[in-house]
C-alpha cells in the first residue's frame, strides 16, 4: 500500500457525510479490461492453447492469482502460476505503453475530487508495478493513497483492499463511495461496508441495496456521490 500524498483524513465539505471516494482502476478509470484478456489470449497462444471466450467473464476483475490459476487449470498449460504472472504483467505493461485510453468522465471526476479536497484512493487488484505505470497517465496527485492487489493478504472479492484504503485515509468504510466495474470489485466493496457505484464494463451488474448502477462515469460527480450518502441516512 503506497501513499502518494499525505492522507487527508476526514476533511470534507461542511455538511457532507461523504468522507472519501475509493476508485477501482482497470475498466473503471482506464479502459484496460480488454487489454488483460488480449494479453492472456496471446500468452496462452504462445503456450499452444486457445482460450474460450466464455472464460473472459470468469477472470474479469479478479486478482491475478485467481484468473491465472483458473486459466492454467482450464487449459492444462505446463506453466507455474509465478511464471505466468510474470508473462502477463510484462505483456500488459507493453500494451499500456503503446496505448492507455482513459474512461469517459474519469479525468473530469478526478479533477473535481482534487479541487474539493475529497480524500481519494485508488484500489486495484493489479500489481504495484502496473498501478505505478498507470498512475503516470492518471496523475498521482489525484490520489492520497493507492492499494495494489499484491500488497494485501487477500485481494478482491475479499474486503481487505477497501478496508485497508479506508484505514489508511482514516475514514469510516460506511461513509466511503466506491466506484467499480465488475462483480468481483463490487463484492469486495460491499463486504467492506461501502456504498458502491457500479459502472459495468464487461458483464452486467444489477442494482441492489447500497449499490447504484450507472452507464458511464460521465453520470458521476461529487454532487451525485454526496447524494448517495444522504440517501443512506
Amino acid at each position: 500500500m503506497t501513499s502518494t500524498v499525505p492522507a487527508l483524513g476526514t476533511r470534507t465539505a461542511e455538511g457532507s457525510a461523504l468522507q472519501a471516494v475509493l476508485l477501482d482502476m482497470d475498466g473503471t478509470l482506464v479502459d484496460t479490461e480488454g487489454f488483460w484478456w488480449d494479453v492472456e489470449t496471446e500468452v496462452f497462444a504462445s503456450l499452444g492453447h486457445t482460450l474460450d471466450e466464455s472464460w473472459r467473464h470468469v477472470v474479469v476483475g479478479g486478482p491475478m492469482t485467481r484468473s491465472a490459476g483458473f486459466l492454467i487449470e482450464a487449459t492444462g498449460a505446463d506453466i507455474t502460476l509465478a511464471e505466468l504472472s510474470v508473462l502477463l504483467n510484462d505483456g500488459f505493461e507493453q500494451r499500456i505503453g503503446r496505448d492507455l485510453p482513459v474512461m469517459p468522465g474519469a479525468a473530469r471526476l478526478l479533477a473535481e475530487l482534487s479541487a474539493h479536497e475529497i480524500p481519494t484512493a485508488l484500489v486495484s487488484a493489479s500489481h504495484r508495478r502496473i498501478i505505478d505505470r498507470v498512475l503516470k497517465s492518471l496523475g498521482p496527485q489525484h490520489f492520497a493513497l493507492t492499494v495494489a492487489g499484491d500488497e494485501v493478504p487477500r485481494t478482491k472479492p475479499h474486503p481487505d483492499p477497501y478496508l485497508a484504503a479506508a484505514a489508511g485515509l482514516g475514514v469510516d468504510p460506511a461513509r466511503c463511495a466506491v466506484v467499480e466495474d465488475t462483480a468481483t470489485g463490487v463484492a469486495a466493496a460491499e463486504a467492506a461496508g461501502c456504498h458502491v457505484v457500479a459502472v459495468p464494463s464487461v458483464a452486467p451488474i444489477t442494482p441492489a441495496v447500497r449499490r447504484t448502477v450507472v452507464a458511464s462515469l460521465e453520470e458521476v460527480d461529487l454532487t451525485f456521490l454526496r447524494g448517495l450518502m444522504t440517501q443512506m441516512r
